[in-house]
This record gives C-alpha cells, structure tokens and sequence, in this order.
C-alpha cells in the first residue's frame, strides 16, 4: 500500500512538471508570433525595413531618419523596422559579391 501512494505522488508530479513546461512553450511562441504579427503591421516599422534596404542597397550609411514619425512609440519601431532592413540587405549585397 505504502508503494503504490509513492508512485501515484511520484506520477503527479511528473505529470505537473509536463504541464508547466508544454504551457511556458505556448506562452513563448505566441508572444513571439504576436510580436511580429505586430510589426508586420505596423506603418512606421515597414517603412523603416523598406528605407533600410533602399539604403543598404544602395551602399549608403546607416542614416537614420526619425523625425518622419511623431510619437516616440513610432520612431522605435521605425528605428528597429530600418535596422532590419539595412542589416538583411547588407547581408544580401555581400552575398551576391562573393557569389561574383
């Protein structure tokens, strides 16, 4: 009798233990998707991305021009959008260079 209350507590626990670990995956890869679908909408960031690789493209510096937006919640997005951007096609010209 004293075995089988060990191993119900024993499976509990372990079952438990599941449960938290599956719930801070979901928690985790909703807010992650949440975020981008969050950017993805948002005017200032995708103007940032598509300045960013205009710029990069274009061999320019990384100039970033803030004061199109108003609030300071748009200009970090645009900041970030424009980062990207620049990044992603600082990467891709240097990949098509040595693929030359």
């Amino acid at each position: 009798m004293k075995n089988l209350s060990v191993f119900t507590i024993v499976i509990v626990l372990c079952l438990g233990a599941a449960a938290m670990i599956q719930s801070g995956r979901a928690t985790n890869g909703w807010n992650s998707s949440t975020i981008e679908a969050a950017r993805a909408t948002s005017a200032p960031f995708r103007d940032g991305l598509y300045l960013g690789k205009l710029a990069a493209a274009r061999g320019g510096e990384s100039h970033i021009s803030i004061s199109r937006w108003a609030t300071a919640a748009d200009r970090a997005s645009f900041t970030a959008g424009f980062e990207q951007g620049y990044h992603h096609g600082l990467a891709l010209r240097a990949s098509e260079v040595s693929a030359n």
